[in-house]
């Protein structure tokens, strides 16, 4: 093992240098332009809160009864069989997703370009210790990840990171590994997952010419709707996979559409999504491997339908005018 983790580094370290200059831009170039809060509180804007309200809300009363199906029960039992190898997925998964991106010269995002050996270097030992099949091994490596999503963060501020706040999540889960803080790490990378999803969709609505300018360059299909429209939908379906992982709603069923649909991303924007969204794709796997079995949400709180079809209602539009008014404060 010990040389295995010696090769590891030493090969690392020499091939980087060749990757580091390469340049990797995101999917569009177009300077960001905000938009005015009345227009982002559209008419359509408004609609389709209510709409996703109701959607939501009607959701606490149909999944729980999709449960009991028994296609889905002997579904639900063949994935928990895999449950022991959750942390093991997440673990490897984020140290094959630090090769790609150190690969591409980046670290975190594509935006984030690897400046000097010296983080390269910190990169790959990280990546050593995670491949290492030992809890000691994995809590150092994750110290040396959130040291460098610490240094990454001073160059680009807080308000940019918070889109990948995930990555504290799975540092968290990583950490809390063979602990008596085990328990609470799944529920946190949930909770972490749909916070960072939640604000990334905000973007859309804040600065629509970036996302119109990708669906216009890059042929995105739109299915009949005019672009502008497109994006405003888009948006809404992001934000409410963010919402459903925090509220406890987003069951397997669920986490495999929401998975598949990130899968077929990748053909339309092919190595840059894969460099950019290949930790989440480890994530969402981890989500339909767990299920919410072990996590508490926020909705049992309340014990009738009628309660949870009310609080899902006015929560939804309280977290969405929350993080659009937050974001708009700060973009």
């Amino acid at each position: 093992m010990k040389r295995i983790f010696q090769f590891i580094i030493v090969l690392g370290l020499i091939v980087s240098p060749f990757f580091v200059q390469a340049h990797v831009k995101w999917f569009t170039e177009v300077a960001p332009q905000k938009e005015t809060i009345e227009n982002i509180l559209s008419p359509l804007f408004i609609s389709l809160s209510i709409i996703a309200a109701i959607v939501l809300a009607i959701l606490t009363l149909i999944i729980p009864k999709t449960t009991e199906w028994a296609p889905i029960k002997k579904a639900d039992h063949w994935l928990s069989s895999f449950r022991k190898y959750s942390r093991d997925i997440l673990k490897y998964g984020t140290a094959v997703s630090l090769i790609i991106q150190v690969f591409s010269g980046t670290l975190f995002a594509p935006e984030f370009h690897i400046g000097s050996t010296f983080v390269i270097v910190l990169v790959w030992i990280t990546i050593g210790l995670l491949l290492v099949p030992h809890h000691l091994f994995t809590k150092i490596g994750s110290v040396l990840l959130l040291g460098l999503f610490i240094h990454v963060t001073l160059d680009n501020g807080i308000f940019h990171m918070l889109d990948y706040g995930f990555y504290v999540a799975i540092i968290g889960v990583l950490l809390v590994g063979n602990t008596k803080f085990e328990k609470i790490g799944f529920p946190f990378l949930y909770l972490g997952t749909g916070l960072s999803l939640c604000w990334v969709a905000i973007e859309k609505w804040v600065y629509p010419t970036m996302s119109l300018d990708i669906v216009i360059n890059h042929h995105v299909p739109t299915f009949g709707f005019a672009p502008t429209t497109f994006i405003v939908m888009a948006a809404f379906i992001e934000f409410i996979v963010g919402y459903l992982l925090v509220v406890g709603i987003l069951n397997r069923v669920l986490g495999v559409v929401v998975t598949v649909i990130f899968i077929l991303t990748t053909l339309v924007f092919g190595m840059t999504e894969i460099i950019g969204h290949f930790m989440i794709h480890i994530v969402l796997i981890i989500f339909i491997v767990e299920g919410v079995s072990f996590y508490n949400p926020p909705i049992k709180m309340h014990k009738t339908r009628i309660d949870q079809f009310i609080f899902v209602f006015l929560n939804f539009i309280f977290v969405l005018s929350t993080f659009v008014l937050i974001y708009y404060r700060f973009a």
